[in-house]
């Protein structure tokens, strides 16, 4: 059962939570409770459909079968640069190191697509055919490195989104892109109520363990120790009554 015992910490938690909401039910407050005592911050893992416990739980699962990032090689050209201080996407040739802007091309998509179809470096082939691959990249560290004019070719190693494909500076990039792009908070309550997404099996196992009639018996019971929680109580006690 549910370690109920409301710390002073908690308590002041409760009082700002019940503050900004004036009429919530029980199981939303209890459902609050649990997820400030035990540090559960749910994430929906947007490409897989399934909700973790926390961003640092399903980053860290990711990373472990090596699917959040990989380290990968770029070229870059010798010449003047093709990207300048404005530009904010780029498509790199990964077998030349030629790059095209977002804000130095007209279309930038398709000159990638049609360089790399005739790129004599390009030994890739699929059913005969020169493979169209290329790298993108928005992170401004990267794009830098392409602003500078250099005398001869240099290689450098980045990092690539095994989600998304795209190219960062560094590990930390790869892993904050995926944070914003990829995960979508989302409250105890929300989680527990829903049916859309699958739960991962250990968040499951929790809200299964703490969903039960004595679980939320005794938050109330704990609760009705503490005087400022007092009209809560009895309204939490008619409504369940």
């Amino acid at each position: 059962m549910t370690d109920t015992v409301i710390s002073d910490s908690m308590k002041s938690l409760l009082a700002e939570f019940l503050k900004k909401n004036k009429k919530v039910d029980l199981l939303k407050a209890y459902f609050f409770f649990l997820e400030e005592k035990y540090g559960i911050r749910p994430v929906l893992f947007l490409q897989e459909k399934t909700i973790y416990r926390s961003e640092k739980e399903v980053s860290t699962k990711i990373e472990k079968e090596g699917r959040l990032w990989r380290k990968t090689q770029i070229h870059i050209q010798v010449g003047a640069p093709s990207v300048n201080e404005q530009t904010k996407k780029i498509y790199i040739c990964p077998f030349t190191g030629k790059v095209f802007g977002d804000n130095t091309h007209p279309n930038p998509q398709d000159a990638i697509y049609d360089w790399v179809s005739k790129c004599p470096e390009n030994s890739e082939r699929l059913n005969g055919m020169r493979v169209k691959r290329f790298f993108v990249s928005d992170d401004p560290d990267v794009i830098k490195n392409y602003i500078r004019e250099r005398k001869k070719p240099i290689e450098k190693i980045v990092f690539s989104s095994g989600i998304t494909g795209k190219l960062f500076n560094s590990k930390q990039a790869v892993i904050d892109d995926f944070t914003k792009n990829q995960l979508k908070p989302m409250s105890l309550i929300d989680v527990a109520g829903q049916n859309r997404f699958r739960i991962e099996s250990g968040l499951l196992a929790f809200i299964e363990q703490h969903l039960d009639e004595s679980g939320v018996s005794a938050f109330l019971e704990a609760m009705h120790a503490h005087d400022e929680f007092a009209t809560h109580v009895e309204r939490w006690t008619a409504e369940n009554s």
